[in-house]
């Protein structure tokens, strides 16, 4: 069992599908010769040819449109955009095709497609290149959208992802990509797509969140006092989202944090709080808190950390509900 990091895990799960299923193919801007401007493909064209690991010219739209038409064709193309600022110009051919193809054609014909997608910050990156824009592709119906916080769900979310008959927007938190390794299994296995992950159980408090956020909760968790029980979730999938799980948290714990890198204005941590709202009133002893990026642009990297839900914030949040 290799001990890898996040940039190690997803090239070892790329390899491992290439290697498995033929119609896998690889396309972007520099993920051949130069393996990504994060090297997360590094050594994949050397291996399996520049026919399934293609070097796309600098036009997302094209990247996109490309991988399309091979997903209509039978093949299951990964299609990268390096940053998630440069979804945009995708953003036609993501949403209003590749999304839409299965109810068009009244599903005759499918969209077998994973857009990964670096996503988020704390790298010191400049403008477009550290937003979490998971709610916008989360709204449209026909998108699956996922983020994993740790090398092993990484391969098993990818694995799921490149079999899955429809498009998958796989979000990549930069944050996480070399900050720490773990052990990763060699056997081939899958994450359901939808269902979270406890990372710690609790009565006291539940936090919901996903992402790089996630080791930012575990750091909260130890400022607060001892006998502070926290129940912290990892959504994973951000849509379609486990419902359940955080709903029976919820209950369970009578309070809510959620964290995220988004905005507060329409972040998928409002539609978490409405669903709680909805399903757990009764079982509420406090108003669901949300933890955010604020609603402006990301800044750039002097006072990125300031934007971003660090743990002071986080403690925050969770003492304030407690106190309620």
């Amino acid at each position: 069992m290799p001990e890898m990091n996040l940039v190690q895990a997803i090239n070892s799960t790329l390899a491992h599908e290439m290697e498995r299923d033929e119609r896998v193919v690889v396309l972007g801007e520099d993920v051949g010769l130069n393996g990504g401007v994060f090297r997360v493909t590094e050594g994949l064209q050397a291996r399996f040819g520049a026919e399934r690991v293609v070097d796309t010219p600098l036009a997302e739209s094209g990247i996109m449109g490309s991988a399309v038409g091979l997903a209509m064709a039978g093949m299951r193309p990964v299609p990268e955009i390096q940053f998630e600022g440069f979804l945009g110009p995708a953003y036609d051919q993501l949403v209003n095709h590749a999304a839409r193809y299965r109810t068009r054609s009244r599903g005759a014909i499918t969209i077998p497609l994973t857009v990964r997608v670096p996503v988020g910050g704390g790298i010191h990156a400049p403008e477009l290149h550290s937003d979490s824009p998971e709610a916008i592709y989360a709204h449209h119906p026909g998108l699956k959208v996922v983020m994993p916080s740790t090398p092993s769900d990484a391969k098993g979310l990818l694995l799921a992802a490149i079999r899955d008959p429809d498009p998958v927007v796989f979000f990549e938190p930069k944050r996480v990509y070399r900050s720490f390794k773990e052990d990763v299994s060699d056997e081939d296995y899958t994450i359901e797509i939808g269902k979270a992950k406890v990372v710690s159980e609790g009565e006291h408090v539940t936090v919901v969140t996903w992402g790089a956020p996630v080791f930012q909760c575990l750091a909260a968790m130890d400022e607060l006092p001892e006998d502070v029980s926290v129940e912290l979730i990892d959504l994973r999938s951000i849509y379609p989202w486990d419902i359940d799980c955080v709903v029976e948290s919820v209950r369970k714990t009578g309070r809510c944090v959620v964290v995220h890198e988004a905005p507060k204005t329409c972040g998928f941590g409002a539609e978490i709080s409405s669903t709680i709202q909805e399903q757990c009133f009764l079982h509420l002893q406090a108003p669901v808190q949300r933890v955010a990026g604020f609603d402006t642009v990301m800044p750039y990297y002097k006072l990125e950390l300031e934007y971003m839900p660090e743990a002071p914030r986080i403690a925050e949040a969770i003492r304030q509900v407690l106190a309620y």
